[in-house]
């Protein structure tokens, strides 16, 4: 089966590399190859074709379907979420038309935003690129 997406995640980060530990086992012990994880802490201008730098590759969680449609945060999970087992209840109800705004304010303001100061006052965050 083809790479449907490709999840980018701040592997220097212990919670999201949790996070992700769970969904890749998961997907192994399902033997789902639809799915591709890059730690994007080693791979600087990764997301650059995009227009996403690196300081915003850390702060949110992104994935790229096999489309070449660049998803981030919430809607990043959601796509996540419907490919793993036990998971599409949850891909479905973060959908929701009414739950998916404030899931993606949660997530983006608070959660995301969080763990960001957290990673970069712990020097998890990579440096931003010397001025050319």
């Amino acid at each position: 089966m083809p790479v449907e997406i490709h999840v980018f995640y701040n592997g220097a980060c212990p919670v999201c590399r949790s996070e992700i530990d769970h969904y890749r086992r998961i997907a192994d012990r399902h033997r789902l190859t639809a799915l591709a994880w890059t730690d994007i802490t080693s791979r600087a201008g990764t997301l650059a074709p995009w227009g996403v730098d690196d300081d915003a590759v850390v702060r949110r969680l992104h994935v790229v379907g096999a489309d070449g449609r660049l998803l981030a945060g919430v809607d990043a999970f959601i796509e996540i979420w419907a490919r793993l087992p036990r998971y599409g209840w949850l891909a479905r109800l973060a959908s929701v038309a009414w739950i998916k705004p404030l899931a993606a304010l949660l997530y983006d303001k608070v959660l995301a935003l969080a763990l960001y100061r957290w990673n970069k006052a712990n020097g998890r965050v990579p440096p931003a690129p010397a001025a050319r």
